[in-house]
């Protein structure tokens, strides 16, 4: 009896954690997107901005989504983009209807992942670029990125 208890409130717990606020079918389509356009995207942005790359069948990004929607949502002069790779569009307006759903980030679609490859990343998710006004690249972090690492490099690109 004692192990039920424990077991039936992390069973709550996580189903409580996992409902959905936000029907998926009323996300729209992530516009896709390739290097040239998001680098030019990037170039004339006048705000610093943090490209987080992301996927939903990944387990670690979904532990730092709500750092970074968080973060979207109080850093008002930070501009954030979401670059969803090697995924699909049902699944990634899954993962935002439940993560993200009133976030102020703009999602972008590279269902082949080659963008981050040709930012000078990985293949691998999660990954979160920052950078400075005008598109220079300021750092960037491969894997879950914790609130102090976050914090910081918001900081850093603020300040160019």
């Amino acid at each position: 009896m004692r192990r039920i208890i424990p077991i039936a409130a992390v069973m709550l717990l996580a189903a409580a954690c996992s409902s959905q606020h936000t029907d998926p079918a009323d996300i729209p389509d992530l516009p896709a997107v390739t290097t040239e356009e998001l680098q030019q995207v990037l170039s004339d942005s006048t705000q610093p901005t943090v490209v987080n790359v992301w996927a939903s069948w990944c387990i670690p990004c979904r532990s730092e989504a709500p750092l970074l929607e968080q973060a979207a949502r109080t850093a008002t002069d930070v501009r954030f983009i979401g670059l969803n790779v090697q995924d699909d569009q049902d699944g990634a307006r899954g993962f935002i209807a439940q993560f993200f759903p009133d976030a102020a980030i703009d999602h972008l679609f590279d269902p082949a992942g080659e963008i981050p490859v040709s930012l000078g990343g990985t293949r691998g998710v999660p990954m979160t670029f920052f950078y400075a006004p005008g598109g220079q690249l300021v750092d960037l972090h491969a894997g879950v990125i914790d609130e102090r690492t976050l914090a910081l490099q918001i900081d850093e690109i603020r300040s160019r």
